[in-house]
């Protein structure tokens, strides 16, 4: 038996169907939304989590192929799990463009936010830290919502190392974007921005606010005393 199957028989045997169903609903799986078609087995985050710590080391490129190609969403979430570990303890340069590789021509398998979200800062994000960010703005114009989205949470590496341009670039050129999804991803970096440089953070706001969308708004003003939240919500 491969490893892949293996580890989906493990994954499978910890099935909840209750919480199956919640997460269903929770991650919007019904027809015409965003996560179309999804099937959960309904195991927690830990259980995905501590599956993948068990078998990162022996998985090959090939297993974690079939996992992010395999219906239930927590297999592609071991996966991606499995890819971060694999990242982060890559010992050469070599080893560090393979799993970006391997993970960036697979970026359309990460097909919900929360794939997203706790894997490209710590991939893409890290692997391009110091090299141009031409693949992010290339993401951003994919049709593909999830590499766009990847594209912007991406920046969260940079924002913790005080680079702010390719965030705000990103954040301007998705102003438009007609997905709340977008809207909360770029509202979020745009937060941890400000936590970083909250002039720079108001600098973009008095230029954007009133094109920007209420939801991406919001989120940017979180940090933000009552008073300056008040002052740029009036701007909408």
């Amino acid at each position: 038996m491969s490893l892949s199957k293996q580890i989906l028989q493990e994954l499978e045997a910890g099935q909840n169907p209750a919480k199956a169903a919640q997460m269903s609903r929770f991650f919007k799986t019904g027809k015409g939304e965003y996560a179309e078609g999804d099937v959960f087995w309904g195991l927690t985050s830990a259980q995905v989590q501590g599956c993948a710590k068990k078998h990162w080391k022996e998985a090959s490129f090939d297993d974690m192929d079939a996992l992010l190609r395999a219906r239930h969403h927590e297999a592609r979430s071991c996966a991606v799990f499995m890819l971060v570990l694999r990242f982060g303890a890559a010992k050469t340069e070599e080893e560090r463009e393979a799993v970006f590789s391997f993970f960036v021509e697979r970026l359309p398998f990460a097909n919900n936010w929360d794939l997203i979200d706790i894997s490209v800062h710590k991939i893409i994000g890290a692997y391009l830290f110091g090299r141009e960010p031409d693949l992010l703005y290339k993401l951003a114009k994919s049709k593909n919502l999830w590499e766009q989205r990847a594209a912007v949470v991406s920046t969260m590496y940079f924002i913790k190392r005080g680079k702010l341009d390719a965030t705000f670039t990103l954040c301007e050129g998705f102003l438009t974007h007609p997905h709340d999804l977008m809207h909360k991803a770029c509202g979020w970096m745009l937060r941890e921005a400000g936590k970083r440089d909250a002039s720079a953070l108001c600098a973009f706001l008095d230029k954007f606010a009133a094109r920007m969308p209420r939801t991406m708004l919001r989120y940017a003003l979180e940090k933000f005393p009552r008073e300056q939240r008040a002052h740029y919500m009036a701007a909408k």
